[in-house]
Parts: structure tokens; sequence; C-alpha cells
């Protein structure tokens, strides 16, 4: 009984082990198997992989024609001044005839935009009006449209609107304000002049109605020469203030402009201005110094009583 059992339980043994380790070289096999159909995979996936040309690569690249898109900032550039465009009202006139000795606040759009343009003209009107300045006192704006077939019907609309989120009521304001269109060949002269370049695109239609261009907004001095540009579409009112104190040649400031232009540097790079860190401890320090000194000339200065003998000071007998 006992050999039978002792046989019995090897024989158990047997199967139980026997099972287990089948099972543990199915299981390696099965492994091998997999590592190297993902060894073929990597293989192959090396093979079409270059390291010139990183994983989404494709989809960062921008289009082509966006490269014909861009801005170049044209600072002392002069306009075309003899230019013909068509105002809002169909005036027709030279370019020149829309300068009155003021700064000039301009924008390149084109008024059937309905994705980019509109934002470019709202961060305009929003900006001027936190200036705190005067339209046809203080500055004038021109808006271009970049595409020949708008019409001075086109323009009545835009104009509205900008007038509105300018907050821009007086009849005398609103007539300093100008939405221009033209034929070609002087719209491509002030792309030119202004470094603005732009591109007709297909819009989702597929239809080549639609312009690739930048987001900017621009001054030129009284004279027609390019002076500042700002670049987004959202313009701080400060910096818009000292683009137009600037293009007027300061003429249009007050010590305190002044104190804060001097403060501020315009980055032509980023479009922005920021402050001058260095100018701003020089004032510090100046005003350090003069406070130092004002003291010891009042501490070193004698009363008045002493420098005389004082009161009770006499002759003697």
């Amino acid at each position: 009984m006992e050999r039978d059992a002792a046989s019995g339980c090897g024989v158990c043994e047997e199967r139980l082990f026997g099972g287990v380790c089948g099972l543990r070289n199915r299981m390696w096999v099965g492994a091998a198997v997999l590592g190297l159909a993902a060894l073929a995979g990597g293989s192959a996936w090396a093979q079409g992989y270059s390291a010139d040309k990183p994983l989404g690569a494709a989809s960062q690249q921008l289009p082509a024609y966006l490269a014909q898109a861009g801005l170049e900032q044209r600072l002392g550039q002069p306009l075309p001044m003899g230019a013909v465009f068509t105002d809002e009202t169909g005036r027709t006139g030279e370019l020149k005839s829309w300068f009155e000795g003021r700064p000039m606040a301009m924008a390149l759009v084109y008024y059937k935009c309905v994705m980019m343009c509109p934002q470019v003209l709202h961060g305009l009107a929003t900006s001027l009006k936190q200036t705190e300045l005067t339209a046809g006192k203080d500055y004038d704006v021109l808006v271009f449209s970049i595409d020949p077939t708008d019409k001075p019907a086109d323009a009545v609309g835009e104009k509205k609107e900008f007038l509105a989120t300018a907050g821009i009521t007086d009849a005398k304001q609103a007539a300093a304000v100008h939405f221009l269109t033209a034929a070609e060949p002087a719209i491509q002269a002030v792309a030119g002049a202004t470094g603005f370049h732009y591109v007709m695109v297909p819009g989702p239609d597929g239809k080549m109605d639609q312009y690739a261009h930048s987001s900017v907004v621009m001054f030129a001095t009284p004279e027609g020469r390019m002076s500042k540009y700002l670049a987004g579409i959202e313009y701080p009112g400060r910096d818009v203030r000292l683009a137009l104190l600037e293009a007027s040649q300061k003429r249009i400031s007050n010590p305190v402009d002044l104190l804060i232009l001097y403060c501020c540097n315009y980055s032509p790079s980023s479009g922005r201005y920021t402050v001058a860190v260095e100018r701003i401890l020089g004032l510090a320090g100046m005003v350090s110094v003069l406070i130092v000194i004002g003291m010891i000339v009042l501490l070193t200065r004698k009363p008045k009583g002493l420098e005389t003998g004082g009161p009770g000071v006499g002759k003697a007998a």
C-alpha cells in the first residue's frame, strides 16, 4: 500500500510539474514570436523614418504660400502719396489728400474678411479709445483694403462698426477716419511701401477669394513716412498712445508723455514697447544724487542768527 501510495503520489507530482513546465515552455515560445514580430515591425518603421524629417514635421510645416505673406518693417519709408484711392463717401483723390498734419494710425485689411481682419480693426478701435486722444485733433485713421473688388459700399459698414467700437460719435472726429478702396496698382504701392505682404488663398469652398496676411497696425508721420508697427490683434492703449506720440514727432505730447516715452523702448522685432530698465535706474540715480546734495547743503548751512553774531552780542564797555 505504501508503495502504491508512493507510486501514486509520484505520478501525480510528475503530471503536475510536467503540466506546469509545458505551459511555461509554451509561454516562452509565444513571447519569442511576439519579440520577433516587434523587431521586424521596428525594422520596417526604422526604414521609413528619417532623422531629417522628424515625426509630425509634415503637419507642423506651414503651407508654402504663407511664406509670401510676411511683414517687413520699413521704418522711415515714404508712402506713395500720389497713389489714387476712394473713401467710403465715394470721394476719390491722391493719398496725400487725407494727410492733414497729424500722425496717422493705419491698417491693411479687406472688407469681405470674416476672420482676422475684424479682429485687427476691433483691436485698433479699442486701443484708440484707451489712448484718450481725439481723432481729428491728435491723429487720423486710414484703413486700406487690399482687395481690389472691395467698393466704397463695402467700406461704409466697416467704418460704422469701427466708430462704434472706438466710441467716436462726433461728426468732426468721424470725418478723420477713412476707409479706402483702390485698384490693384495703388494697393500694391501701399503694400510695398509698408512691407505688408499678402497672398490670395482658397476659402472653404475652394474659391480663390481670401487673403493670407499679417495682423498688424501701423503708424505714419504727418509727412507720410512709416514710423511704428504694432503686431497682433490686441494693442495696449499705452503702446498706441506712445506710437502716435512718436509719429507726431512729439507735437501732441505733454510732460508726462515725454517721461513715459523716455522710460520705454520700442522693439521692432516684437512690435511692442517695453520698459527701459536702465533709463529708469538712471533717473532714480539722478534723483538720489540730487536729494543727497540737497541734504548736504541744508546741513552745512549755518543758522542766520549765528552768521550775524546772534542777539545779545554787544560791544565791550
